[in-house]
């Protein structure tokens, strides 16, 4: 519920807005809505119906209309991962990463992953980008180049020392490629291992696998980098024990070969206006391998899928620059873009034409990278598609109970349904109110959760 205090300071627009909506008749059914919803911040509004039949009598077990909604439209959540478009369904996106993640190191059998997965050979791999230029930064020393010490709050950390002999065309390219080069880099990986035990491809591939999950990440100086766990397992995936030769060390050292190996490089052709480059990772790689809860090291199980989860749901907006594709050059100015993501998405418009097949412009927002945020090998773990499943069978299921259909063999059930797009977001005033009701669920899922953790170590003892 809002209380007082969120009112103070509101700009009368946003003030008489709130006022209105709290008025309405269906008030309290709107904030149901947004409270199913998690308290999304950009909804879409949907007009229809669904009717639902018995198969066998033709008998109407259920009605339902949007005519008898608020404003005469359901409201369902928008699904964007993004935190800074809606925090709510990114928490939801993020939690989902975290379990997708943990499962795939500590198994889980509802996820149909073996607990004994903990025993495979697993590490956290980070691979970066290339020096374009030197950045403003915080060295183990505490001084940066520039002879400053920065807090880490620090606007010019990640901003070139010298804008002018930055390489932006080569930053915007190496984002761009970012994803090929990831491609060849596993590619190579699966060599190197090969070659470390003697095998052939076909031979390596009839007695282990490799499985990773991975999010990417914007350093502050607008470079992209990866953030990987990667597991050997038996030749059928999780439920297969790996081989005795694959070990920790041997798959560290053949991650190190593979990211400098040539082959894990891509050709950039020249142009008029552009020198041939050759796009590589860069030098600044780290390799940790991954203990089980409780082992004492501060790299855990836990600690990964969390560090994971955290920015599967960021993306280029945390370097200064938008959350949407840009239109025109001239937005940058409208929006306070800072000066180093000006330049990069500058560079991005200008390379556009250099090379049309790569779309600079129209992922400028991303300062050229175009690949997927988090993605994940077959036979990694589960599926974030599977986990959505299980939550909307978990609420169909919910929902016959309330309507009393839960005897009714689900098979003999006839759901015949229309539905319209009608638009989505809110008005001031419920932008106003659905931040209040989305507070309120974090703080009682916070709540919950420390009560569990507390439990919990009430047993341990």
């Amino acid at each position: 519920m809002t209380d007082t205090a969120t009112f103070a300071g509101l700009d009368p627009v946003t003030l008489a807005d709130t006022l209105r909506v709290t008025g309405l008749p269906g008030f309290h059914r709107w904030q149901e809505q947004v409270r199913h919803t998690g308290g999304c911040a950009d909804p879409i509004h949907l007009t229809g119906w669904t009717l639902t039949k018995d198969r066998t009598t033709g008998q109407t077990l259920h009605r339902y209309s949007t005519e008898d909604e608020p404003g005469g439209r359901l409201r369902v959540a928008c699904g964007n991962r993004r935190a800074s478009r809606c925090p709510a369904c990114a928490r939801l996106y993020a939690a989902d990463t975290y379990h997708l993640i943990r499962a795939g190191l500590a198994g889980d059998d509802t996820k149909n992953v073996p607990a004994t997965v903990r025993d495979h050979p697993r590490v956290f791999a980070t691979l970066t980008a290339p020096s374009f230029g030197p950045v403003h930064n915080r060295p183990d020393t505490g001084r940066c180049r520039c002879g400053t010490r920065h807090d880490t709050d620090d606007p010019a950390l990640g901003t070139p020392l010298n804008p002018d002999t930055y390489d932006y065309a080569g930053a915007v390219l190496f984002n761009n490629h970012a994803g090929e080069l990831w491609r060849r880099f596993t590619n190579r990986l699966r060599r190197e291992i090969a070659a470390r035990v003697g095998f052939t491809q076909n031979e390596l591939r009839q007695q282990c696998r490799i499985s990773y999950g991975k999010v990417a990440e914007f350093q502050r100086r607008g470079a992209i980098r990866f953030h990987a766990v990667i597991r050997l397992d038996g030749p059928d995936g999780p439920d297969d024990t790996p081989p005795a030769w694959s070990t920790v060390q041997l798959l560290t050292d053949a991650i190190e070969a593979a990211v400098r190996h040539s082959y894990t490089t891509v050709t950039v052709p020249a142009s008029d206006t552009e020198p041939a480059r050759c796009l590589r990772w860069g030098t600044q790689l780290d390799v940790r391998p991954i203990q089980a809860l409780g082992a004492g090291e501060e790299l855990t199980e836990q600690a990964v899928a969390a560090y994971v989860a955290k920015y599967a749901t960021k993306a280029a907006e945390t370097t200064g620059t938008l959350d949407r594709r840009i239109g025109e050059l001239h937005e940058l100015e409208r929006h306070n873009v800072p000066d180093h993501a000006r330049r990069l998405i500058r560079a991005c418009w200008d390379l556009d034409a250099v090379y049309p097949d790569r779309r600079l412009w129209a992922w400028a927002h991303m300062l050229g990278f175009r690949g997927h945020f988090s993605s994940k090998s077959r036979r990694y773990s589960t599926t974030l598609g599977a986990l959505r499943q299980v939550r909307a069978d978990y609420r169909a299921e919910e929902q016959r109970t309330a309507l009393g259909l839960d005897d009714i063999e689900p098979d003999t059930i006839l759901v015949l349904a229309d539905w319209q797009y009608a638009g989505h977001g809110h008005t001031p005033g419920e932008s106003l109110l659905a931040e209040g009701i989305a507070r309120d669920l974090d703080l009682n899922r916070d709540t919950t959760r420390q009560a569990l953790a507390d439990l919990d170590h009430e047993k341990e003892w």
